[in-house]
């Protein structure tokens, strides 16, 4: 399975570069970073701190795309709005993990998936994944006249997008649990004298500091009692992990917009 990487040069990047070269049946078909990245041309293995693979990075994502069965994308909105139209036009698998979309830019990946496999998740991770099942599960059981649910999420400094992609995916889960849109019940922010907690609506909270990989919490709270489901990544390997095991069971598959429960067998 021939698995290319955009955006190799990233901490991100240089991780799924890594989980390519030790997972058996994968071949990493190279990598690309932006013109004037000091790290052009250098060795992928080196630049994933592994042994030389003996190819280099390159700025040619056409290329790229023409000689890989998979590609893995965790890089910028626009990017990947991109990188969706060459998946379309090459007929590779495509697995995207970029989150923080604009509306057209979620309709160039669907459009690319009317002649490309193509994964969007807005988290890799089995842990997440099952979180995701868990949260649609028991938002269907807890009625909205008891039940509220509040969103808790805490990422690095660094991070652009608020909420996250997982908290937004979680939020998603719960609203589908409810057969509700998430649009019509989300309450994203809550400053100053906001009146009462309007019962049926899914709350957000975005917590942003330190190195945090990734912490989501949905709680399910009534009078009297509360439930609280959570997940912590502590690396970015398991993003890596699910990406790369993503991308191998694209490359078998026809055009279609795929999960990560497809993944799984959620």
């Amino acid at each position: 399975m021939r698995i290319g990487i955009v955006g190799c040069g990233g901490r991100m990047g240089r991780m799924l570069m890594r989980e390519v070269l030790d997972t058996p049946g994968a071949t990493l078909s190279g990598g690309t970073m932006r013109p004037g990245n000091p790290d052009l041309g250098k060795d992928l293995g080196t630049l994933a701190g592994l042994e030389p693979a003996g190819i280099v990075s390159t700025g040619d994502v056409d290329a790229l795309f023409a000689a890989s069965d998979a590609v893995i994308d965790f890089t910028t909105p626009a990017g990947t709005a991109a990188h969706a139209a060459l998946a379309g036009r090459h007929d590779t698998a495509l697995v995207v993990g970029t989150t923080g979309l604009a509306p057209d830019q979620q309709a160039a990946i669907d459009a690319a998936s009317k002649t490309a496999a193509l994964v969007q998740a807005p988290n890799m991770s089995l842990g997440v994944n099952l979180l995701l099942a868990l949260v649609e599960d028991v938002a269907r059981t807890l009625g909205p006249d008891v039940w509220d649910i509040e969103i808790v999420e805490m990422h690095h400094r660094h991070k652009v997008d608020a909420p996250s992609g997982t908290a937004l995916g979680l939020g998603r889960a719960a609203a589908a649990g409810r057969g509700v849109d998430l649009a019509a019940v989300s309450d994203r922010v809550r400053d100053g004298h906001t009146g009462a907690r309007e019962a049926g609506h899914i709350g957000f909270a975005t917590l942003r500091g330190g190195d945090v990989v990734g912490d989501h919490t949905v709680i399910f709270a009534a009078e009297g009692e509360r439930i609280e489901l959570t997940h912590k990544a502590g690396s970015r390997a398991i993003f890596a992990r699910g990406a790369v095991r993503a991308a191998i069971w694209a490359g078998g598959k026809g055009p279609g917009l795929y999960s990560m429960r497809d993944v799984l067998g959620l």
